[in-house]
Formats: structure tokens, C-alpha cells, sequence
């Protein structure tokens, strides 16, 4: 029989790309996208990849849990990804209630779901390495206890631990994966590193002639968000439910990632970049440098698309939407 798939956030980045992989194993995908009185669904990210009609969307929003049941109960799904959230961590300074009721509770929300209608359900949840924070140890595994500094990071781990509680206490196929950023042409503009190729095709057209940022020394561990769906398919296929952490093990300044983007189309760093006090975050997290091993040892999973590789096709996408 089809399986089939829900996946909260679908509109997202993640969304998009792990709806492109489930339908091509076959699933039947399902998505759970929030509507606004002024606009339909946004499904720029699914067109972009040409799986908008292939995909069944269903109305929905995590603070809803009776709308989870039925959807739940209607569509019977074998595996249901929860990805929405939200997930600006700027945000989450200004909106730390909204953020806490959707990024934290509904996760609950989505797992009583499932525990009342579908409870041999699979269920992944996107953590984050946003959890860590002020990193305890230089290289973060699924052992390193976490320090969350923001609004987001904490109803992130929430949600990783209420996934861990659901687990544990009702038997239901619960994993997290705590992924370290990643990023795609698909990646929001709010985001430093779409910014940052927004930008520099901006500046290479002629349209624009400043890139503003922040924290400019800021390490992150960047992977592919393609890469990363992978790992969260793979999580599901297990017998046993587990957390695995999903990184590259490798960690790059978002200076370094700057420079690999002005350098693809030939221009200075220095002849563009203006370092904004007003950008910076009111508690910083230094340092994100993922250890992947055990999602490698027993997923069989690797990031198959360098850093440098990313941002050159995230510069190269954004210079097609410009011109």
C-alpha cells in the first residue's frame, strides 16, 4: 500500500524539500499550512521545485489541537514530520509568547494528536542546535547538555524533550533530529545567508551597493537543506526511535561565508559590507559545530553538498529571480 506522509510547515524550505523526496519514494504527501484572511497558502517554495500539484494541502495550525485530531483521523498517515514553528530566532526577542505556544506547545499538541488518533504513527521533530547555545563542550553531540539563548532555542528544547517524554511514556515512534543551520535557494530572506546572496546579486546587478550585518564572527556548522530532509526520512525508517544530531562537522565564520559569495561574482567584501551595532542579538551564540557521527554510523547519512558549493548556487539563484 502508498504510505503516506503529513508534514506540518510544508510551505517551509524543509517543507518543500522533503515533500520532493517523499513523493519520489512514492508517498502520498500531505501538508499542513496555516491561512491568512488576506492571502492563500504561499506555495512559492513547492512551484519553485514543481511539486505544488502533487501535494495535497490541508488547512491547519499547531495551536489547533482538535483540528490535528481529525486531520489526523482523516488522513491516517504512517509518518508525520512536524517542521512548523516559528523559527526566526530575531524574532523570538519579540514575539516570545507566540513562539512559545507554536514552537513549544505545538509540538505537543501534534504528538496528543497523534497519541489519540494514530498512535503507530512515526513522528520526527525538528530540533535544533539553536538548543545548545552557549556551548559546553566546542563539538556538540546528542550527549552535550544544552544552553538555550533565545526565545526560540528555548521552546526548541521543549520541543525535543516533550518528544522524548512521548516516547518514553506512551510508546510512540518519536525521533528528533537536532540539526545545525542549513540552508538552500529556498532559505527565508530573513535568514543571514539568503540575506547575504540576496545581497551580493543585488550589488553584482547594479541594484544595490551595501551588504548590512551584525555579528560577522559568529561559526556556524552549514550544511544543504536537500541533505538534511534526508536525514530526517531516514530517522523514520528505523526500528527503534532515537535523536541524532545532523551537521557536517565542519564550522565556518558568516564573514567566511560572506566572502565565499561576494568572491563568486568577482567583488571586494570590503568594498560592500557594513558592520550594523543595531543587528546584533541581545544574547549571542558564539560557536555551532555539530559531531554527526552517530547519524552516520547508524543512518548511514553524509552531506553530500559543501558550504562553499551551497552559497555559489544560493548566489546563483538569486541573480536568475533578479534578473
Amino acid at each position: 500500500m502508498t504510505r503516506k506522509a503529513l508534514i506540518t510547515g510544508i510551505t517551509g524550505q524543509d517543507g518543500a524539500y522533503l515533500a520532493q523526496l517523499l513523493l519520489s519514494k512514492g508517498y502520498e504527501v500531505h501538508g499542513l499550512a496555516r491561512r491568512s484572511s488576506t492571502s492563500d497558502v504561499n506555495l512559492t517554495r513547492l512551484k519553485w521545485l514543481g511539486i505544488e500539484k502533487d501535494v495535497q494541502i490541508v488547512d491547519g495550525d499547531l495551536q489547533d489541537l482538535s483540528g490535528l485530531v481529525r486531520t489526523i483521523t482523516t488522513i491516517k498517515p504512517d509518518e508525520v514530520y512536524n517542521l512548523a514553528a516559528q523559527s526566526f530566532v530575531a524574532s523570538s526577542w519579540q514575539q516570545p509568547i507566540l513562539t512559545g505556544q507554536v514552537t513549544a506547545l505545538g509540538v505537543t499538541n501534534v504528538l496528543e494528536a497523534i497519541r489519540l488518533a494514530k498512535p503507530d504513527a512515526r513522528f520526527y521533530q525538528a530540533s535544533s542546535s539553536e538548543m545548545y547555545g552557549l556551548v559546553q563542550h566546542p563539538i556538540q553531540s546528542e550527549q552535550t547538555p544544552f544552553y538555550p539563548r533565545s526565545p526560540y532555542a528555548v521552546a526548541k528544547l521543549y520541543g525535543h524533550w516533550i518528544t522524548v517524554n512521548y516516547r518514553e511514556s506512551f510508546g510512540i515512534h518519536a525521533s528528533s533530529g537536532i540539526l545545525f543551520n542549513h540552508e538552500s535557494p529556498l532559505r527565508g530572506i530573513e535568514f543571514v545567508t539568503r540575506k547575504v546572496t540576496d545581497s551580493v546579486a543585488r550589488i553584482k546587478l547594479g541594484l544595490s551597493k551595501e551588504l548590512r550585518l551584525g555579528n560577522t564572527s559568529a561559526k556556524r556548522d552549514w550544511g544543504h537543506a536537500k541533505d538534511y530532509v534526508q536525514a530526517m526520512w531516514l530517522m523514520l525508517q528505523q526500528d527503534k526511535a532515537d535523536d541524532y544530531v545532523v551537521a557536517t562537522g565542519r564550522t565556518s565564520t558568516v564573514r567566511t561565508m560572506c566572502e565565499i559569495a561576494f568572491e563568486h561574482v568577482g567583488l571586494n567584501i570590503d568594498d560592500h559590507l557594513v558592520i550594523d551595532e543595531k543587528l546584533f542579538r541581545p544574547a549571542e551564540v558564539d560557536i555551532l559545530l555539530g559531531d554527526p557521527a552517530k547519524a552516520k554510523a547508524k543512518l548511514g547519512w553524509e552531506p553530500t553538498t559543501s558550504m562553499e558549493d551551497m552559497i555559489r548556487e544560493m548566489v546563483e539563484a538569486d541573480l536568475k529571480r533578479l534578473s
